[in-house]
């Protein structure tokens, strides 16, 4: 008999809503198979199955709140009997009362403006209605007949709005309980590189001229692709501490910090990014930002990372100090690529640079081998056809 229970999705998670079961009994299982879709408070996440064996009782009810760890369904072992499994001593822990988290699916909702009010149908109380709550009536999809505007219509339009702003704000509440922990926790060290970026940048658009634009690469894949092959050279910056005890990582999971539309950062995890081709690393992070923004992400992904880049590209910000992810040991953070005067050959020039900045955790590295980490994602940087 086998236990399925909630996996823990981030340091910042105790709880989650179960959405929707996506197996029901007698069901065979699989390893990496979708079982779930649990409501975190930062997105609707598919909870993979890290067993194998056949369905045997579902323990919880969609809409029902569950801690971490607490037993969600029952799976029967190859060759094992529900009589067997009747007879194993099984507990569920009782959730504990908690506000109940809005549960929506997707991370975000965004509203489409709908032209031509003039040729719509909306009944003079939806219209006064929306005004009074501060509606946009053209935002509302209308379904009474011949798609007019409804009073229902608006009254559930007034329920989203306020749902989504809830949904924000707890996700802000979770992400700053994270750090705060994060910070109280981990006795961080900051360590900053400026990196040229000359033979990159041209690099780059020479290989983008020669690729269809859906394969052109972003120098974000880059960056990720240079911090996975430095953290295996570099170990200590690659994995989790846990127990009072660093544990390293055997492949760079790389989290990458997502903003949602909603506000707030999600850092789900590219896995394998140092065996990766470029080519592949940019479909995996456009499909990785796009199912991020749209609510669809794995349980593998949100609990996998063992090393986390974010990069702030072109918002006006050249570096970035960021707070490493417990149980992670380090964070890596880009600022914007801009032009600086740089020596190259003994000859001022301007120069493509970004700032490459280092949060670590002083329990397991030191500034020493830090510096290391950063020269060498520094020179990985400098070749990038050899990436």
């Amino acid at each position: 008999m086998i236990e399925f229970k909630l996996p823990s999705l981030g340091a910042d998670m105790d709880q989650g809503k179960l959405l929707e079961w996506k197996v029901k009994p007698g069901d065979q299982v699989k390893r990496g198979d979708i079982v779930a879709v649990v409501d975190t408070s930062k997105a609707a996440v598919d909870v993979e199955s890290w067993q194998e064996g056949t369905v045997h009782k579902l323990l919880a009810e969609p809409g029902e709140t569950l801690p971490v760890g607490a037993v969600m369904a029952i799976l029967l072992e190859a060759g094992e009997t529900p009589e067997q499994a009747a007879l194993a001593k099984t507990s569920r822990p009782t959730p504990p009362a908690a506000p109940q988290p809005a549960a929506i699916p997707a991370v975000t909702a965004v509203e489409q403006s709908v032209p031509g009010e003039a040729r719509r149908r909306i009944s003079p109380a939806a219209r006064k209605h929306a005004d009074e709550l501060g509606i946009d009536i053209n935002t509302i999809a209308g379904s009474g007949p011949q798609r007019a505007v409804t009073l229902e219509d608006v009254e559930h339009a007034a329920a989203a709005k306020v749902e989504k702003k809830d949904r924000s704000a707890e996700m802000r509440r979770a992400i700053a309980a994270a750090m705060a922990s994060s910070k109280r926790g981990i006795p961080h060290y900051y360590l900053a590189e400026t990196i040229p970026l000359e033979h990159a940048t041209s690099w780059l658009m020479q290989e983008n001229a020669n690729r269809p634009v859906t394969e052109r690469l972003l120098m974000a894949v880059l960056f990720l692709k240079a911090v996975a092959l430095a953290a295996k050279k570099f170990p200590e910056m690659n994995g989790f501490y846990i127990d009072d005890k660093f544990q390293p990582a055997q492949a760079a999971h790389v989290g990458v910090a997502i903003s949602v539309r909603a506000g707030g950062l999600i850092a789900p995890a590219i896995h394998s990014v140092e065996e990766k081709s470029l080519t592949q690393l940019m479909a995996d992070l456009s499909d990785l930002v796009q199912r991020t923004r749209a609510g669809s992400l794995r349980s593998s992904e949100m609990s996998d990372p063992t090393i986390t880049v974010t990069n702030l590209g072109d918002q006006g910000v050249e570096s970035v100090l960021g707070v490493i992810y417990p149980p992670q040991v380090a964070l890596v953070g880009f600022g914007k690529v801009t032009e600086r005067p740089w020596a190259v050959g003994g000859v001022l020039k301007a120069v493509p640079v970004v700032t490459a900045s280092l949060a670590a955790d002083h329990r397991v590295s030191d500034g020493h081998r830090g510096g290391l980490f950063l020269a060498a994602i520094r020179e990985l940087l400098q070749e990038p056809e050899k990436l």
